[in-house]
């Protein structure tokens, strides 16, 4: 039986790869893992079939994810591109808002569960008057 291996996604999941696997294909898990467009059992889906598929299979696979790598480096290139020109007084103030609405979302939670955990010890000093 090979060995394997487990790599998190970051999602709390994890999948597993065995070392036959990494070793012949290693480049090409690397896509997968990196891929924006599968879910965890897609990846591990084509992470289990890499042993089986026919060369021009792996081919096809590899070419798609690359494209799929070029193409989102080139998205955020062009809004890289977009920020510099909206220039850092924008970006400041965008960025304060976002931090503004954060702080004031948090507050509102923290309230509500303020107002949870103070029912709550009402709840419990009354059953034990009543006991």
């Amino acid at each position: 039986m090979a060995d394997s291996s487990t790599a998190s996604q970051g999602t709390g999941s994890s999948l597993t790869i065995s070392d036959e696997v990494k070793a012949k294909y290693g480049e090409l898990v690397s896509l997968i893992l990196g891929s924006e467009s599968m879910n965890d059992e897609e990846r591990q889906y084509w992470i289990n079939i890499l042993p089986i598929m026919t060369p021009e299979q792996v081919t096809d696979l590899r070419g798609i994810l690359d494209n799929e790598k070029k193409q989102l480096q080139a998205i955020d290139q062009k809004y890289a591109g977009d920020i510099e020109k909206m220039g850092k007084t924008e970006v400041r103030q965008q960025t304060d808002e976002e931090r503004k609405k954060r702080r004031q979302e948090r507050s509102q939670m923290e309230e509500a569960h303020a107002n949870e955990a103070g029912q709550n010890a009402d709840e419990l000093l009354k059953q034990i008057e009543e006991s």
